[in-house]
């Protein structure tokens, strides 16, 4: 008997902004379902005190046969609002949307992107007090992505309550007070943002482990060429995957040529990217030692060590790029991920957090006494 959500219980206050994560088939969108009434749970009940606007799949929430305008006002209809108010919005929904010449067209005829903007521009300015989006976000553009993305912090700010379905972590931990974590149907964790997010992302990774055979690695495209064989971390040649802020930090990454002729101007590039899988930091032996890998034979093992990792606490992806002056020959993304802890680098007793950056700077300090 398979259940798309079992148990799941939680109370999500007045004015808070919750993002709700999980990998696919985890029950995120039979949940918005649930509270926007479009499905009834088998048992159970979704108590809800508020007007409610949903934004959900593609295809849910207008007539395919009413233009745009008239489903602007169904719409409005539907949340208890006046005509009057509609009215009002009206001209800020087509503004937003950017759907002005096609505003009389049956939405039956809109394009995926079309129906996304004028449904998101609806949800949003009819102003519910409750506000249920799921990922449909991804079918726009980029810039209306970043439009949508700005408006529901306009939202947020408003003190209206949001519950947010997506994939795009640094969306979540931009616009979310709070996270929830769906695992195979029930709640896995709930509360603080970053902690749940990192939880996420550890779930289903071997996060335990120093070293990744890359050649079925899930993150290697389907044209790559199986240039990158493993990589390794270590830290004080102990292998590890934890490391303490500060500490020392190697990374091995073993390759094989599979044309001898590609050793000729040999390449590596190893990106460290954050949880949110923004790039921190980026290394490569042609920007310090040129040289070296010159002297490269067809199968080999390339070592970087960095004596001082610089990175503030949290999970951290390591993406592996290899090639030569022709192209990229192979790539691996998010190759291996690491934790880094709390340490007391500057010993006095100070321990940096995960908010505080993605650096920490070693600094000299003075003072000059400035007389009246």
């Amino acid at each position: 008997e398979f259940w798309a959500l079992k148990d799941v219980s939680f109370e999500v206050k007045r004015g808070e902004v919750v993002g709700v994560i999980g990998r696919n088939g985890a029950g995120k969108s039979t949940l918005l379902k649930i509270l926007s009434r479009i499905t009834e749970p088998t048992t159970g009940h979704a108590e809800i005190h508020g007007r409610v606007g949903s934004l959900l799949e593609v295809g849910t929430g207008f007539h395919p046969e009413l233009t745009g305008r008239e489903n602007i006002y169904l719409n409005g209809a539907i949340l208890g609002m006046k005509r009057t108010e509609i009215a009002r919005k009206f001209d800020e929904i087509v503004a937003f949307s950017e759907i002005e010449k096609f505003l009389d067209t049956p939405v039956k005829r809109y394009s995926s992107g079309m129906y996304v903007r004028l449904a998101f521009a609806v949800a949003a300015h009819l102003e519910p007090e409750i506000l249920l989006v799921d990922e449909v976000l991804a079918v726009g553009d980029a810039s209306f992505q970043k439009k949508c993305l700005g408006k529901m912090g306009d939202i947020a700010g408003e003190g209206r309550t949001v519950l947010f379905v997506s994939h795009n972590m640094a969306a979540v931990q931009s616009l979310c007070s709070k996270a929830l974590l769906l695992v195979h149907g029930q709640i896995d964790a709930i509360g603080d943002v970053d902690s749940v997010i990192q939880g996420y992302l550890c779930s289903g990774n071997n996060f335990n482990s120093n070293s990744r055979t890359l050649v079925f690695h899930e993150g290697r495209s389907t044209q790559s060429s199986g240039v990158l064989q493993e990589i390794s971390l270590s830290t004080d040649n102990q292998p590890t995957s934890v490391l303490k802020m500060g500490g020392k930090l190697t990374i091995q990454v073993k390759y094989t040529l599979t044309n001898n002729k590609n050793r000729h101007n040999l390449r590596l590039g190893i990106a460290i990217e954050n949880y949110l899988g923004i790039r921190v930091m980026n290394f490569s032996p042609s920007d310090q030692q040129p040289d070296l890998l010159q002297m490269a034979t067809y199968k080999g093992v390339i070592t970087c060590e960095i004596p001082e990792l610089c990175l503030t606490p949290g999970l951290y992806f390591i993406t592996l790029t290899i090639g030569n002056s022709i192209g990229d020959l192979d790539r691996v993304e998010r190759a291996i991920q690491f934790n880094v802890e709390p340490s007391d680098i500057f010993g006095t007793a100070y321990n940096s957090t995960p908010n505080q950056g993605f650096f920490y700077q070693r600094a000299n300090w003075s003072l000059t006494n400035l007389s009246k």
